[in-house]
């Protein structure tokens, strides 16, 4: 179960994950996790394992689009099918008619596993090639 993490206690943990997904320093990370708390329409979730948190996904809900911002796991948990449960469990969210990421090649092979189609937007960042991923959501699987 994904959990607000607005009052977290432990922002070193959140700030070593969402460095995994941001090309960024320190300041920049610090500033992600602020505009997350300030923020309506954003919210930063975790998943805790064992009383650990294990994973975060940042989103951002415009509408019924729901944007992935950041999608992170600890490298001890990789593998064990806990980015495919968020992907699941933010699909029952009431409302969304589709999800959305943009990524690099790393995460590209994630989210077109997820069931995401998987565009190239070219080389936005000198010599990154980044991606547009959506899943659009069937009218009948959002009745909650």
């Amino acid at each position: 179960m994904l959990i607000l993490l607005n009052n977290y206690w432990d922002k070193e943990s959140m700030k070593r994950l969402l460095a995994e997904c941001m090309t960024a320093d320190d300041a920049e990370i610090e500033k992600e996790l602020e505009q997350y708390a300030a923020e309506e329409s954003g919210k930063l979730l975790g998943l805790f394992i064992a009383g650990e948190l294990a994973a975060i996904v940042g989103i951002r809900a415009d509408g019924g689009e729901m944007e992935i911002r950041h999608l992170a796991v600890q490298a001890k948990w990789r593998g064990k099918g806990i980015g495919s449960s968020i992907i699941e469990e933010l699909l029952r969210c009431p409302g969304i008619t589709a999800l959305r990421a943009e990524t690099d090649r790393k995460a590209a092979g994630f989210y077109r596993r997820a069931g995401f189609a998987v565009v190239s937007l070219g080389d936005e960042y000198s010599g990154v090639e980044r991606y547009d991923c959506i899943l659009a959501i069937a009218d009948e699987a959002i009745s909650c």
